[in-house]
């Protein structure tokens, strides 16, 4: 795996809204299409919640190979995956660890080209995506294959969950691009939302893959850094849509990804969630920003912290203040980590960095 890039400029990300799936692209069908694409998930006792969208998927697209990350939760958790993927045909990848979110795309996007995948949809456990957006998704990235494409993500309720997003180098908070709220003075970096891209395996293997090292949260921010530092692009598919229900994999140590639209309101929030949006900001700084950026960041910190607590809603800080003392530890140890990020000292991309 590639060290992690320098620095990149603002690069916008493009946009296509073909309204019909594409019946050939460079010569192949939908159909050929799919046949050279492997759909990766990376799951954390969610079985039960493969059943429900996972299962769906495959049997829209049944072309596509499936390759299942299982990240290690207990002994009936691997029992109940190992046989749902058998039963399924499905790829199944068994570390014996948590690899995170990161770590287990890694390892399934690894599988994926062994088994001659030409193409990679990286899918939350929690998304799902149709037949003719699949195509719509796949032909974009099989036309450009440096581009890393995402569909709109919407809920099952039709409202948009992200279609792009930036963060402010100004202070590292975010902003949807439907957000009224201002952008501060000092650029942008756009990222796509992890939960549904689609991208060639040329192109996730010049970026390097993920960062494990976030083990979850901020890693497609990342993500996307590195494809514009290897020279790629990012590309988003309006007329492609995923249907995203957050909130169906948050739980503790979960492995896998979660939106951080700062427009949604959804209130239901773990402090698994809370610890590793605080602490990833800071390791992002320190892994991808100049001195005096970073300077801006660790003093924005606090407002940060408090503004990620807050995407949980005020009353649940009538009943605990736990979200508030692990955004502190959060701070505490984001701001160690980019410390250690200057000095050179983090641990190698692919170790994950748990929560101690």
């Amino acid at each position: 795996m590639t060290a992690t890039p320098e620095p990149t400029p603002r690069t916008d990300i493009a946009e296509t809204a073909e309204s019909a799936a594409p019946e050939n692209v460079g010569g192949l069908s939908g159909h050929e299409l799919l046949s050279r694409t492997a759909v990766v998930v990376v799951s954390y006792d969610s079985a039960a919640l493969l059943e429900r969208t996972l299962v769906r998927v495959a049997e829209d697209s049944p072309e596509a190979r499936i390759v299942v990350v299982d990240n290690y939760s207990s002994p009936a958790a691997r029992e109940e995956l190992v046989a749902l993927a058998s039963s399924r045909g499905w790829e199944a990848v068994l570390p014996q660890t948590n690899t995170g979110f990161g770590g287990g795309m890694n390892l399934g996007a690894a599988r994926a080209r062994e088994l001659g995948a030409d193409l990679l949809v990286l899918l939350n456990p929690d998304a799902v995506i149709a037949r003719a957006d699949l195509i719509r998704l796949t032909a974009r990235a099989y036309a450009d294959r440096s581009a890393l494409v995402a569909p709109v993500l919407k809920d099952s309720t039709g409202r948009i969950v992200s279609d792009g997003i930036v963060v402010c180098l100004a202070d590292g908070s975010m902003r949807s691009r439907r957000s009224p709220r201002p952008i501060p003075p000092g650029g942008t970096q756009p990222w796509l939302s992890g939960a549904c891209l689609a991208l060639s395996t040329d192109l996730f293997e010049a970026a390097g893959g993920f960062d494990a090292r976030y083990f979850l949260y901020w890693e497609d921010v990342d993500f996307s850094a590195r494809v514009l530092a290897a020279g790629g692009s990012l590309a988003l598919v309006r007329s492609a849509v995923a249907v995203h229900d957050e909130g169906g994999t948050h739980s503790e140590a979960q492995g896998s990804h979660d939106s951080q639209d700062p427009e949604q309101e959804d209130r239901s929030k773990s402090d698994i969630y809370y610890y590793y949006n605080v602490r990833n900001r800071l390791l992002y700084a320190g892994l991808h920003l100049d001195r005096a950026t970073q300077r801006r960041w660790v003093a924005t910190a606090g407002r940060a912290a408090r503004e990620i607590v807050l995407r949980g809603g005020r009353r649940q800080l009538l009943r605990t203040q736990r979200p508030l003392i692990t955004a502190a530890q959060a701070t505490r140890d984001g701001l160690r980590l980019l410390r250690a990020a200057r000095r050179g000292e983090l641990p190698d991309v692919d170790e994950p960095l748990i929560r101690g």
